[in-house]
């Protein structure tokens, strides 16, 4: 017997679907593995642009006096240009900057 399983979505899941986004579990995530093809959506993204969903990834509270001061100090971002409910792909980096 096979169990159904009850899959998070993001934000954008509705546009996947709604461009026809051929779905698949990726973690617990219900995530587009593909569109039209890998050839045909390798080319679209060499000749025009690509978009990768990051909204399923790891996400971090951190609160407190000076916690942007302690991000800022870590990521390579500037946390004071995100404004309120955006986000920023970033990276942490370790004491040497990398």
């Amino acid at each position: 017997m096979r169990m159904a399983l009850d899959l998070r979505h993001t934000p954008l899941y509705p546009v996947h679907l709604s461009l026809g986004a051929k779905c698949a579990n990726f973690g617990g995530w219900e995530m587009p593995i593909e569109y039209s093809g890998a050839v045909s959506e390798h080319q679209a993204v060499r000749t025009t642009v690509g978009i990768f969903d990051v909204s399923h990834m790891g996400k971090l509270r951190i609160t407190g006096p000076g916690a942007v001061a302690a991000l800022n100090a870590i990521v390579t971002s500037e946390l004071g240009k995100i404004a309120a409910g955006q986000a920023q792909y970033s990276m942490l980096c370790n004491d040497n900057g990398e």
